[in-house]
């Protein structure tokens, strides 16, 4: 049984002198770093990763955003409502939970320098995002950019006192998070003016010996991805000879002869110390908003080594901390793992972070035995994002006439090979499904009579240098329906797909060795030439058995409308015979919050509203809720976003 411990936490203002108001925590991160809030997966995280995160031992969570990308740009950068319909919910969860939460403005490029106009949009986008957020709790705190660079110490800090500006005259309640130019380097802390402002915190970010935190790093400047196996700390036996690329570079060098005195505890508390003399000679909180190491190419053992004697000596000198990541390259999870929080954590990480140790279990991969959902308003459960739109347009949150629900996905302009994908975690055994009947129903409507598409699943890449990722297909062509701008409700049985081959980075005509037991992901893909011009919407996604011997067909618990919603929510609900059935909304924990429906039923369409409040009376928090409906042993599940 997983083990659950809640930590009370309380929010303080920082005074002059004290510590950050929260101590220890993670980046939550590829969440919303989109390019535009139509492309933030809103349930890539839920409450529960929140929970998860604070039986960790954390009660702060940076959230990094790429807030400009959430507006209209210049020059008003106006914020799309639907970016605050995402947000909302986590600020209600944090403060539900008591977790300190950090708006980091995420909106940088790391191979441009910040332009000398920046406070052009930091100043609108900053004055809108306090108006909104005026209200709510001291959990919440702003963060103006990640990491300036390319600009001078001067204006740059000029610009930030312009922001702070901003933001003081429309909420003098929320602490601001303000750091310097260079990447928010240690070494660029003490060029800071001494804002006037007494509700700061200043934050630096943290990875060096450099060489060692990012070998296997392809985005930086020379590329760093053929280096591997640097070892921390120093040990000249161990020291790799520089890959052909990197000779020349820096690196060379350092792997030379500066590593040596560079890749040492020592010299790590000694940069570290500059941030302490600044958090000492200016007498104010300050807080490490990144550090870590990247995975790939690292030495297991010795990233443990690193991260105990960075977090250890930032901790003694009194410095909060949040590591970069929680999932991801620099993440706490073992490498090549699905992430999931029950099975994957890197225990001796934790440990080194000083963290608590959650209970693990082995997962085992199982045969599904009932169908599932891929989209329906919001990806599935256990479903991710993995698609491409080339320089067309994935829109998952589509208000243009939906089938069901309040959204539907929007497909259009894409070149060939494009594709919307959903990537299953952790991967799937559609085995007992394929055998039994199983198919895949989704709705779909196009405006172009000849246009086609192909829906595939795709296999697992083994560890065998000859296995590949096999696909199973199906095209969907006009002998499937006709597209002419109405909703076409199609099922095609899984026994139907045909192989198709493999793109591995050449063509493998099929082998016949798809393998339905393990299947990563699920696409919809324009194979067969480019798609400008041509629009499709694509609704209510799932694999289910048509034949109605599982809740999928025997009960239909349509998505309710609205939704999201914030004063009630009509919920239609279709059982196949008459007889008892209970309808009622759950917490994502498994809490139960209001019985809705209880009793004998007619067959056939019927409908139950629910306006937020619980079976006490009382208004719920705003954030996810699943309604269950259960009949004749089955039962059918849908999500409901309530905001505030």
């Amino acid at each position: 049984m997983k083990r659950i411990v809640i930590f009370s936490l309380f929010a303080a203002l920082p005074s002059a002198g004290a510590d950050a108001p929260f101590h220890r925590g993670v980046n939550l991160t590829g969440w919303f770093q989109t390019s535009g809030p139509r492309q933030i997966q809103f349930t890539k995280f839920t409450k529960q990763d929140f929970i998860n995160i604070q039986t960790l031992g954390c009660d702060v969570v940076r959230l990094p955003i790429n807030l400009h990308f959430m507006t209209d740009g210049p020059p008003d950068y106006t914020i799309d409502p639907l970016f605050f319909d995402f947000l909302d919910p986590v600020i209600d969860w944090i403060e539900e939970l008591r977790i300190h939460l950090i708006l980091d403005n995420h909106t940088f490029d790391p191979a441009a320098s910040t332009p000398d106009d920046i406070g052009d949009a930091l100043v609108p986008v900053w004055t809108r995002m306090a108006g909104h957020f005026k209200d709510r709790s001291e959990l919440v705190y702003y963060e103006v950019l990640n990491e300036p660079h390319g600009i001078t110490d001067a204006k740059w800090n000029a610009i930030q006192q312009r922001v702070i500006d901003a933001i003081r005259a429309v909420d003098t309640k929320h602490a601001i998070v303000v750091g310097p130019a260079g990447w928010n380097s240690y070494n660029n802390l003490a060029l800071m003016p001494r804002y006037s402002d007494a509700n700061l915190i200043y934050t630096f970010h943290f990875y060096d010996p450099f060489l060692f935190t990012h070998q296997g790093a392809g985005w930086t400047d020379p590329s760093m991805e053929p280096l591997a196996g640097v070892p921390f700390p120093f040990a000249a036996v161990r020291m790799p000879a520089c890959p052909q690329s990197l000779k020349g570079t820096w690196i060379e060098g350092s792997l030379t002869s500066g590593y040596r005195t560079d890749g040492t505890v020592k010299h790590v508390k000694d940069l570290i110390d500059i941030a302490v003399r600044f958090k000492t000679q200016r007498n104010v909180p300050i807080f490490c908003g990144e550090f870590g190491v990247y995975i790939p190419n690292s030495p297991a053992a010795d990233r443990i080594v690193w991260y105990d004697a960075v977090r250890s000596y930032l901790e003694e000198k009194g410095i909060a901390w949040t590591t970069w990541d929680y999932t991801g390259g620099f993440g706490l999870f073992e490498k090549g793992t699905s992430e999931l929080f029950d099975y994957d954590i890197n225990l001796p990480l934790v440990r080194a972070l000083g963290l608590t140790e959650p209970p693990q279990e082995e997962f085992v991969l199982r045969p599904e035995t009932a169908g599932f959902v891929l989209y329906d308003d919001f990806i599935g459960p256990g479903v991710s994002e993995s698609g491409s739109a080339g320089d067309g347009l994935i829109d998952f949150y589509s208000e243009n006439s939906p089938e069901q629900g309040r959204y539907c996905i929007h497909w259009t302009g894409v070149p060939q090979y494009a594709n919307i994908g959903f990537s299953f975690k952790p991967i799937k055994d559609l085995t007992w499904l394929a055998a039994n009947g199983y198919a895949l129903d989704f709705r779909v409507r196009g405006d172009s009579p000849a246009a086609r598409f192909d829906v595939r699943f795709v296999d697992t890449k083994t560890g065998d240098p000859d296995d590949h990722p096999w696909r199973r297909r199906m095209t969907i062509d006009r002998t499937f329906a006709q597209w002419d701008g109405e909703w076409k409700h199609l099922q095609i049985p899984l026994s139907r797909f045909t192989e198709h081959g493999s793109w591995d980075g050449a063509w493998y005509l099929p082998e016949g060795l798809f393998d339905w037991g393990a299947v990563d992901r699920f696409e919809i893909v324009s194979e067969h030439g480019d798609l400008r011009g041509v629009q499709f919407w694509f609704d209510d996604i799932r694999v289910l058995n048509p034949r109605g011997e599982d809740a999928t067909s025997f009960l239909m618990l349509e998505p309710n409308f609205p939704n999201p919603f914030r004063s009630s929510t009509e919920i239609r609900y279709r059982s196949a015979k008459a007889g008892g059935v209970t309808i009622a909304v759950f917490g994502v924990t498994g809490r139960k919050v209001k019985t809705l429906v209880e009793g004998e039923n007619q067959a056939g369409q019927n409908f139950v509203r629910w306006d937020g409040l619980d079976d006490l009376g009382g208004r719920v928090a705003s954030g996810v809720y699943l309604c269950r409906m259960t009949a004749a042993g089955f039962d059918r599940t849908r999500k409901i976003l309530l905001l505030k």
